[in-house]
Formats: C-alpha cells, structure tokens, sequence
C-alpha cells in the first residue's frame, strides 16, 4: 500500500510537520519507507522521527509512504535548485530510454513546459508533483487511472492519492482530480489547465471490419506495452469477452499468464470460467468464499474505497479477493478489463436509452460515462489492489484506444433492440482474433451478480435488520470515525 500528499500552507506556516503526521498515521501493517520532497531537500528513510530531526521547513511539502514490500522503482524525484519533483506511477510509452524525472532534469528551466509535453505524449497511470516555494503543481494521467484527490479550507490546500488523507487534514469533501490536467496551487487556491483530455467529437465513417482491425492493433499495443518486461502476470478473470480478451492477448506476447478466478459457491459462472480457460488453454486458479467471507471483509472494503456506495462496495469484495490471492501467490501485477463497457457500450441502460431516445442521447451518456471512469470504477480498483501491494494495470485505459472508441458510431456498438449482445465492434475484434465463439458471443454480466456478491451483501444487510444501503453506511462511519 501506499500514500502520497502534496500540501501548500496559506499563511507561509511550515507544512513538513502536518506532512509527515499524516502519512505517518496510516498503518500499512508491515515496514514502511518514507519520502518527504520539499524545494530545498529531499529525505528518504524508514522512519518519520529520523525525517522531523533534520529540522526541515517548507510552506510547500510533499510526501509519501509506502509498504517496504513494494518496489521503490514506482516512485522517482528530482531535486533542482529552488523545486523539487515527485513521480508515482508509471509510464508504458512514448518518453524514451528515459523516467520522467531525466526528461525534466535536461531542462530545468522549463520543467513545467516539459512535464506538460510528457503529459501530452505519455502513455500512462501516474500522478506527480511538483514543490516549489508556495506553491504544488499537480498532474494526472488522461483517464485517470492513478487515483488523485483535491480540497481546501480556509489555512491549507492539498492533493492526495486517497481521501483519508486529505480527511485527516480536516479537509472533509475531496474532489477527484480532473484526468489529463495539470492543476495548481498556492495561498490564492486552485486552478487547472487541461493538458490531455478526451472531446466529444462527431462519430467516424468507418465499417464494422474496419474498425474491428484498428481495435486490435491499438489494443494489442496497449497490452504489449502493460506486459513489457514481465515474465508472467495474473488477470482477473470472469470468463466473459473483456478479461477472456485481455488474457488472449497478453498470452499472445509472450508473457505468462494467471487466470484468478473468484466467486461465492456455486455459482454458474465459475463453470464458465473454467470452460473458458480451457478453451484459452490458460491455467486458471479458482477461489470460491462464503456468506460469511464477504460480511467478514465488508468493513475493510468500505475503508478502502472510502464512500458508502453500495454498487462499489459489491463490486470491491470480489477484486479484494483476486488481488488477495495474487499477492499471496506472489504476482507483482494483475490485468483487468475494466473500461470496456463504457467505451464499447456493454451496459443494457445504453441500449434503453438508444431506443426511447435516440443516437445523440446515447452518445452524450457513453461519453460522460467514459468521463467519469476514474470515479465510478478505476478509483475504487487501484486502491483496492494497491491495499495488497498489487499493481493493477488496465489496458482498455489505454488514452489512444479511448479516444478511437469514443469516435465510433453508435451503431458499431449496440443496436436498438432490448436483447442485442452488445459492444458488437470488441466481438467482431475477438472473433477475428482467434478467440472462441462461446466467449466472444457470452452476454454481459455484472460482477456483483455473477459472483453471486450483491444477493449476499443484501441477505448480511437482512440479518442486521437493515438495508443495503443502511448497512454500508453504517459500515462507512465506522471507518471514518477511526480517523
């Protein structure tokens, strides 16, 4: 696991201090390595007391902590001469030969220039920051990947890469970080200038097959570039179109795949899991859990993904689960296929919406959807697998493929009929690729119901005499009032 907070003091007030308490207060229950960045000086050691002795002081400050487990590689700095800068996350593409911090230390003078022109060309999940006397200048990747908050109150403004820090701040509504923006701050607040960000555009004349052949050969590169110098690495797996197509790929360069599969007992699903990692000669690692595993790690999922949102909540305990047993058998990195549903159209609400209301309607909604990824699903993802010291890697988050599904008509993707199977133009993709008909073809099912979670968590709200919702927020207060 791991944090990282970025703070600006309005009345010129040292902010090394609050910096280092926050960071120091999170119990990632093993050893941890600390890092404090401030303008003049950047200290890294294994404990915060060792840091306060140094005496440092800073208006401006950023920080991390990590679990000692965790590669260090995943964070990079530079000290300059009046600044300092802060990388977490990583970059699969397009800078090369070289980190982020040797493209800025080339040309110091202009380092926000050169950070903006990476941010532009880089293909990536990162967020970073850069401390100067006064002021924070913070950056996120264009999809949003890499979780990153923001808030403020009257004495402080601070980033964050999850929202207890910024809690234990007293900062009590975060914001999600707008992807693809740098964003600014000193004594006068925030501002933001979007760098590289997603437009709603008029939709391409393209075929069916044309369009399929360009989707595999941006797909393929983004997963070639995630899998890049690994030896092997785990995917999610349901057994439906998006993770069976992921696996398809990775396995295709070169590298070894996992299929972990996780689920309650007794649920069809599994069968297909296991029929579809047969049929993709894949190992495949099975683990089924019960009424009383999802209600004994409810609490923790709810204090990772940190607000009370039922949905999320179901959807987490099955990924706290895979990336569980990824760690435990010791993979670094974990592949899933979040993002196709909303940039190909897998959700039935799209296909209502096209038939009552059109075209356009349904364009603006995928399109707003895509938009708001960061906050609906990959926010809730990293955190949870980042709890267990596994990087999570999504290759349809991928900005260049992004942007070419959001160009595609409608109608390669749904039709208005209520029983269509949905995203036809990633079908047409997988067939033409090689894989089975009996994936390519497989509906849709949400995870929360396929793993038979979401009848579990409302059987464990039923016998606290609640509801879903009554008992996921109680759970929620629970974890906040541990702060």
């Amino acid at each position: 696991m791991r944090v990282t907070v970025a703070m600006v003091d309005k009345n010129d007030d040292s902010t090394v201090e609050r910096v280092l308490d926050v960071l120091n207060s999170f119990d990632l229950w093993m050893p941890s390595h600390f890092g404090l960045i401030t303008p003049k000086k950047c200290v890294f050691e294994k404990n915060v007391e060792i840091i306060k002795k140094q005496g440092l002081k800073s208006s401006a400050a950023a920080g991390y902590v990590t679990s000692k487990s965790r590669s260090t590689s995943d964070y990079d700095h530079l000290q300059l001469d009046d600044a300092a800068l802060l990388f977490e996350g990583r970059i699969y593409s397009s800078i090369p030969e070289s980190s982020v911090t040797q493209q800025v230390a080339k040309d110091p003078s202009h380092c926000e220039a050169t950070l903006q022109t990476l941010m532009e060309h880089a293909d990536g999940d990162y967020a970073l920051f850069m401390v100067k006397n006064g002021w924070v200048v913070a950056g996120r990747d264009p999809i949003g990947v890499q979780p990153l908050y923001f808030g403020e109150n009257r004495d402080i403004a601070a980033f964050a890469t999850n929202k207890k820090a910024l809690w234990k701040l007293g900062l009590e509504t975060p914001k999600s970080f707008p992807p693809g923006n740098l964003g600014f701050v000193n004594k006068e607040g925030f501002k933001f200038k979007p760098v590289k960000t997603l437009a709603y555009l008029e939709p391409e004349k393209i075929t069916l097959d044309k369009a399929a052949k360009q989707l595999q050969v941006l797909l393929e590169e983004s997963i070639k570039r995630r899998v890049h110098g690994l030896k092997e690495v785990a995917v999610a797996f349901s057994g439906g179109l998006d993770s069976s197509t992921v696996a398809f790929f990775a396995n295709k360069c070169g590298v070894k795949v996992n299929l972990m599969h996780v689920s309650l007992e007794n649920q069809p699903e599994t069968e297909e899991a296991i029929s579809a990692a047969e049929q993709l000669d894949l190992p495949l690692q099975v683990d089924l859990f019960k009424d009383s595993d999802v209600e004994a790690v409810l609490p923790q999922v709810v204090d990772l993904i940190e607000e009370p949102d039922p949905i999320k909540a179901s959807i987490g305990v099955p990924f706290f689960w895979a990336s569980q047993k990824a760690a435990e058998a010791n993979f670094k990195v974990v592949l899933a296929g979040q993002g196709a549903d909303e940039l190909f159209g897998g959700y039935q609400r799209y296909v209502t919406e096209y038939c009552k209301d059109g075209v356009e309607v349904v364009r603006k909604t995928m399109f707003g959807d895509v938009l708001r990824i960061h906050e609906s699903n990959l926010e809730r993802d990293l955190k949870i697998t980042g709890f267990h010291d596994v990087e999570l890697r999504v290759p349809f988050g991928s900005f260049d493929l992004a942007e070419f599904a959001l160009g595609l008509p409608i109608e390669l993707k749904i039709e208005c009929k209520p029983d269509t199977l949905r995203k036809l133009v990633l079908r047409k993709m997988a067939l033409e690729a090689g894989l089975p008909t009996s994936i390519a073809d497989k509906p849709k099912k949400a995870v929360q119901y396929s793993t038979g979670i979401s009848d579990a968590v409302k059987r464990i709200a039923k016998a606290h005499d609640k509801t879903v919702g009554e008992y996921i927020n109680e759970l929620f207060e629970q974890s906040k009032s541990k702060l």
